[in-house]
């Protein structure tokens, strides 16, 4: 997937998350599947992420210094949930459009050429591209999960 996919998909995902405004509360807070998360929550955690993404993952991409480690997982999962819960709809997803937006913008500035180049993270060594298609991956196993149950 080339940058004008990723760029698409980031543009595309703002759009289909505010569309979610239109669901009732009980929808929005409602578990998925028992012992899942609500969409609120799903929605909730992918802020996090992108903050992390455009904080601690873009400013050391193309240094010669090793990358940030990444956060615990399920804390952060854990933290963004929480929040979720006590956060309204509007707020949650406002938010989301707003870290989007940001991670949208500093992705649409990036050098072409830095696409293809080859980040070491950990123990992995993958193209820019191939990191964010794996973020995309991610928000779609999401979305799709959104998707079955409205």
């Amino acid at each position: 997937m080339e940058k004008q996919n990723i760029l698409l998909h980031y543009e595309q995902s703002i759009q289909w998350v505010q569309k979610l405004e239109t669901l009732s509360e009980e929808q929005w807070r409602t578990p998925i599947k028992e012992g899942k998360w609500s969409i609120a929550e799903i929605i909730g955690h992918l802020i996090p992420w992108d903050m992390f993404i455009i904080k601690d993952r873009m400013p050391y991409f193309f240094k010669d210094i090793d990358l940030p480690k990444g956060p615990d997982a399920q804390a952060l999962n854990d933290q963004a949930a929480s929040e979720s819960r006590v956060r309204t709809k509007e707020e949650t997803i406002e938010r989301f459009a707003d870290t989007r937006k940001t991670l949208l913008s500093a992705l649409q500035e990036m050098n072409d050429d830095l696409w293809s180049k080859e980040l070491i993270i950990g123990k992995s060594t993958l193209s820019l591209a191939a990191y964010f298609q794996g973020m995309v991956e991610h928000d779609n196993h999401h979305f799709e999960q959104i998707k079955n149950v409205i």
